[in-house]
């Protein structure tokens, strides 16, 4: 499915104004019941709210090789565009992926957040940068010489909220949020945006009315199951 670039990012925009709770209430409903990912993923640093962008997927795995860099990550994150998550997958458990450099190149080039299935360091400076990452750990340990990119833009697994894997496609849309992380295939982007704005009306509508003595129980007599 393709968008023009405004209609990518007035997309992008609502997203960050609904809920990741209702984008999975969403899904569900739409029996897809395997986009959400796990609760090892968190925001760092902890003031992180909320980040939504389209899915640039980067692939790793743990291989040694010499100290000088990694070419093929710096050519990976140098294809990022405007308004997308890079969306980093591996088998790197202890290894860092991603810190302040790369953040700060990305962020150069239109980038509006990281998601690691993997690990991050740098998290002070990063949040000095304002840069939004959910990731699974922390650590000073780099991935140089260590763990190396061996490819980008195809379909990669990130762990899933059930312990298997979610696969994320270049393109796909990304949300996460206080509740977690969440991941809608692009194809269904606009349908569960448009139902999630809805689920998030009534919320509003809800909570206004509870604040003004309507109970609960009535509540839900009035909006139904939400």
């Amino acid at each position: 499915m393709t968008f023009t670039a405004a209609k990518k990012e007035e997309i992008r925009l609502r997203y960050l104004e609904v809920d990741s709770s209702n984008v999975a209430d969403v899904l569900d409903n739409m029996n897809l019941l395997q986009q959400g990912l796990s609760s090892e993923f968190a925001p760092y640093p902890e003031t992180t709210k909320r980040m939504a962008g389209w899915a640039y997927t980067i692939r790793g795995q743990m291989t040694p090789y010499p100290q000088g860099g990694d070419a093929d990550k710096m050519a990976a994150c140098q294809g990022i565009s405007s308004g997308e998550i890079s969306v980093w997958s591996g088998d790197g458990n202890g290894i860092c992926y991603f810190g302040e450099l790369i953040a700060l190149g990305m962020k150069e080039r239109g980038s509006v957040g990281a998601l690691l299935d993997g690990g991050i360091r740098d998290v002070r400076w990063i949040g000095e940068h304002q840069f939004p990452v959910f990731a699974c750990y922390r650590t000073p340990v780099q991935s140089i010489g260590r763990w190396k990119v061996t490819a980008s833009q195809v379909p990669v697994y990130m762990r899933g909220h059930d312990g298997g894997n979610v696969i994320v496609r270049p393109g796909d849309f990304i949300l996460c949020d206080d509740d977690g992380a969440i991941v809608i295939p692009v194809e269904h982007v606009e349908t569960v945006l448009i139902e999630s704005e809805r689920l998030t009306v009534i919320e509003k509508n809800i909570r206004i009315d509870i604040a003004n003595g309507l109970s609960l129980a009535d509540a839900l007599k009035k909006y139904g199951h939400v």
